[in-house]
């Protein structure tokens, strides 16, 4: 017998859960993987109810893209974007990548709207939670293989977690985190002349992190310092390279309930970013 989710867990998908739950990039090669109805069954719900909720969370970026180009800054930039008409996007990341309604969604909006006569391919290569480690192991079969125009890497900060049971070290030294990001730079080159897009990690709210019961670890912004410093050495475009988007300190607006992930807000606060840093700054 099949176990539909209760009106809860529902509640819960909807408001948390289900914008990250893109289990058809984790497992690519499973037979029923592409089975919308299957996805669904695993997480309880009805084909058309998973349609349903992950197209809100499609919307909601839309919308907000919408929202951003009412603005005279990102208009004026947008002209100003390096992109050729016909260039294929890459974006490597996290949860913040993989989300649904995520920086990354919004601004496929933004170019897809403002350059209408353009084929730009996108292609989201983020998978919750990785570290740069995971990211590194699939690069060529999510990112490379595609033969990209343009990389974006938005990584570093599940590296930082420090497990509630050790809490004295990070899950990845920061000299594992250095040669991560140093090997997929490199391995940018051999696919595409463009430099690559480095979006640093926003901080965290540790009072929201710690009530999180879905987590069994902290981060501590000095980590997250150590990574932006990496990514301060690198050659071409660095995105927010102190991580102040979220304000400083980091507010509760942006962020949902976990104090990790960026609200819509907070995502919105990403592209603004990213726009303003490709049209207005000379690659290192």
């Amino acid at each position: 017998m099949t176990k539909k989710a209760t009106e809860k867990e529902k509640e819960a998908l909807e408001k948390y859960l289900i914008q990250f739950l893109n289990i058809e990039k984790q497992f690519p090669l499973l037979p029923g993987i592409s089975n919308e109805d299957s996805m669904a069954g695993i997480m309880g719900l009805s084909g058309n109810e998973l349609k349903k909720l992950r197209d809100m969370f499609r919307q909601n970026a839309k919308e907000a893209a919408l929202e951003l180009l009412k603005e005279d800054d990102i208009t004026d930039w947008v002209d100003k974007l390096p992109f050729n008409q016909t260039d294929t996007i890459i974006a490597v990341g996290d949860s913040s990548t993989d989300d649904l309604q995520g920086w990354f969604s919004i601004f496929e909006h933004i170019l897809n709207i403002t350059v209408p006569e353009a084929d730009f391919t996108f292609i989201n290569a983020g998978i919750s939670n990785n570290t740069t480690s995971e990211a590194l192991r699939r690069f060529h079969r999510d990112v490379l293989c595609h033969e990209p125009d343009w990389i974006i890497i938005h990584l570093g900060l599940f590296d930082t977690i420090r497990p509630d049971f050790m809490p004295g070290r990070t899950l990845l030294p920061i000299s594992e985190t250095w040669e991560n990001l140093a090997t997929i730079e490199d391995s940018i080159k051999t696919v595409t002349e463009n430099p690559p897009i480095w979006i640093s990690p926003a901080p965290v709210i540790s009072g929201l992190l710690d009530e999180m019961e879905l987590f069994d670890f902290g981060i501590d912004e000095k980590d997250l310092s150590q990574v932006r410093q990496i990514l301060l050495g690198k050659q071409g475009y660095i995105v927010d390279p102190l991580g102040k988007r979220m304000g400083s300190p980091p507010e509760a607006w942006y962020y949902l309930s976990d104090g990790i992930n960026p609200s819509l807000s907070g995502h919105v606060n990403t592209v603004r970013e990213l726009i303003k840093t490709l049209a207005t700054t000379k690659e290192k």
